[in-house]
């Protein structure tokens, strides 16, 4: 399975949000190992496991047990995106959502986002449903927070703060002090459900949009459709890099090698990387420079080990790669980055 990877808009978002609230960044990306430069990559695609490591690390530097719906709350809304497109687009916000939703994997790789209506219900609710494939944990509280706060924030943008929430549930159990939910949702919150739910009035789903033009939602379901295509073209990237790391040292790592983890022929697998404009070999090289990389500056390995784990017969060729790579030696650059280390 290959992994599943969240939209660099989402980090930009929250980036905002910490600085709004004045929070130490740099030091929440230090530990995080996360290079700030990266977030300016307007096709950056960051992993979902990270979460667990980033919400763990901004609870602790903010000393927020609320740290997901602050950053939230402080979060700039949505914008600038085809699903934002969509959205006014479309004839009513509940066509808008359900274009949302086919297209979720726009925002990230792990959504499991369906709409619900309640039928025959005395009030009369429609339910989002908005869960991932990470298991429930403190970190992936603050996560769903943040995400309920930033959905609630957009869906009263295009619906010109129209858009009220009547009830949410979520799927952890309810924490010790529950006013700051009661704050910044203002409606029932209920905990430790089987799911992540955002209830609304069902009557939000037919609301027209202002901004409802039948050509241009054509074209921007077309972009979006580019966009998944790009995305499903990058997939074998992803999974030629998992299948790298994970054979680099008990393997011979090769094309053939590869592709046979994958389930392709070479042929398959080549052609594959030529549609998403990379190579194998440019993939294994840029792997073992940054496995090296990070063997040097971050641990004490010996080189002749670094040599082995990083897939090299011999010394002598990963020093000419390693010079190639960075201009130095890896002792000079070990030295170099000697001060980096934390």
């Amino acid at each position: 399975m290959a992994e599943l990877r969240d939209a660099g808009i989402l980090m930009r978002l929250i980036n905002k949000a910490m600085l709004n609230m004045s929070v130490d960044v740099n030091a929440i990306y230090r530990r995080c190992g996360i290079q700030p430069q990266l977030l300016q990559d307007q096709d950056l695609r960051t992993p979902h496991q990270a979460n667990l490591i980033f919400w763990d690390v901004a609870e602790e530097v903010t000393q927020d047990p609320n740290v997901g719906l602050h950053f939230g709350e402080h979060m700039p809304v949505f914008r600038g995106q085809v699903l934002e497109y969509l959205f006014l687009s479309s004839p009513t916000f509940g066509e808008g959502l359900q274009r949302a939703i086919n297209y979720q994997r726009l925002l990230t790789d792990a959504a499991q986002a369906r709409l619900e209506i309640e039928d025959g219900a005395e009030d009369e609710l429609a339910c989002l449903i908005t869960d991932t494939q990470l298991q429930a944990t403190r970190q992936l509280r603050h996560f769903n927070d943040c995400t309920a706060v930033g959905l609630i924030k957009f869906f009263r943008y295009v619906t010109e703060e129209i858009f009220r929430p009547s009830k949410l549930c979520f799927s952890f159990p309810e924490p010790d002090d529950i006013s700051e939910y009661q704050r910044i949702f203002d409606c029932p919150v209920d905990f430790g459900q089987s799911s992540n739910r955002i209830y609304f009035d069902r009557k939000l789903l037919e609301l027209p949009s202002f901004h409802a033009e039948s050509e241009l939602l054509q074209l921007h379901e077309q972009l979006a459709d580019q966009h998944v295509a790009k995305l499903e073209k990058q997939d074998v990237v992803h999974e030629v890099r998992k299948v790298i790391g994970e054979s680099l040292e008990t393997s011979q790592v090769t094309l053939e090698s590869v592709a046979e983890r994958m389930g392709l022929s070479a042929r398959q697998l080549r052609s594959s990387l030529s549609q998403a404009d990379a190579s194998f070999n440019q993939l294994l090289a840029d792997y073992r420079c940054r496995f090296a990389k990070r063997l040097l500056v971050c641990t004490d390995e010996s080189i002749d080990e670094i040599v082995y784990l990083t897939g090299f017969s011999e010394p002598s060729t990963f020093y000419r790669a390693f010079k190639r790579w960075t201009g130095l030696t890896p002792v000079e650059y070990r030295k170099q980055k000697a001060g980096t280390r934390h």
